[in-house]
């Protein structure tokens, strides 16, 4: 019985000290947390995109907590409503955020691009690419394995006949889709542009054209159409500079394989039957 006490109070002791140590551990190793840090938290979204130039919500809250951040419009993901909340927390003065959207330049589904080899492994567009630049015989193009639909976090993506499709009214723009495509495809654009080029590739008009049936073929038709002067071919590639263009969508009534398309691209955050 006594040695069964004695344990008993060692424990007890030991349960003791351990409990002293962790409240002085407590009181002299206390990290003091910005006030700050928790309201503005609280008003971002939380879906660590990085679209704000930093690791995630807590770096860019950290970062406006402390001072090293004056920009309240960082939160492309959020869009205005998040922007007018951290005003309103941090005292800032409100600053409207350019609302974004995702453009797949590229037109080639399995009915208009050819295949050059059949690809048997794993379903990832970056593991595709590794074998001669994935199976499609365009290799500039989409490779249509679903890395992004994968990763968007809306939903907003989805792989119909080989060729990734943005629901643009579901899209947030917050640009994890741009970062996992390998081969560039995907972009971001200011959602309130009405054109865009749908393709990617470079080469000249003949080999493109031996690739897929809606590639840029470089004819300059558009280029010489376009009553505004704000279309250009780069690299046997159109090229839009939205600063002059005036979105009368002639360019996508010339263009002689479709590859310009010219609609509503307006995201979430704006389109009148969007999710926010």
């Amino acid at each position: 019985m006594t040695a069964i006490l004695n344990a008993v109070w060692v424990l007890a002791a030991i349960g003791l000290v351990c409990g002293v140590l962790l409240v002085l551990a407590a009181k002299f190793m206390h990290v003091p947390v910005d006030e700050k840090f928790p309201k503005i938290r609280e008003c971002l979204p939380g879906a660590n995109c990085g679209a704000c130039g930093y690791a995630g919500c807590d770096g860019y809250a950290t970062a406006l907590a402390s001072g090293e951040e004056n920009k309240i419009n960082k939160c492309v993901a959020g869009g205005d409503a998040v922007a007018k909340a951290l005003a309103a927390a941090t005292g800032a003065q409100f600053e409207d955020v350019i609302e974004q959207v995702a453009i797949v330049r590229c037109s080639g589904d399995c009915n208009t691009v050819k295949n050059k080899l059949e690809y048997q492994g794993l379903s990832s567009c970056a593991a595709a690419k590794l074998l001669y630049g994935g199976p499609e015989a365009c290799v500039y193009g989409c490779i249509g394995l679903g890395d992004c639909e994968k990763v968007c976090p809306e939903h907003a993506i989805r792989v119909v006949d080989g060729l990734a499709r943005v629901n643009y009214k579901a899209c947030i723009g917050c640009g994890m889709c741009v970062r996992t495509c390998p081969n560039q495809v995907i972009t971001l654009m200011p959602d309130v542009e009405r054109v865009i080029v749908g393709c990617s590739n470079r080469e000249k008009g003949a080999n493109t054209r031996k690739e897929c049936a809606k590639g840029c073929i470089g004819c300059r038709k558009c280029e010489k159409e376009c009553p505004a002067g704000a279309i250009t071919v780069v690299d046997n590639l159109s090229q839009i500079d939205y600063d002059k263009c005036v979105d009368c969508g002639h360019c996508q009534d010339v263009c002689p394989v479709g590859c310009v398309h010219f609609r509503d691209f307006r995201g979430a955050h704006n389109s009148p039957e969007g999710t926010r």
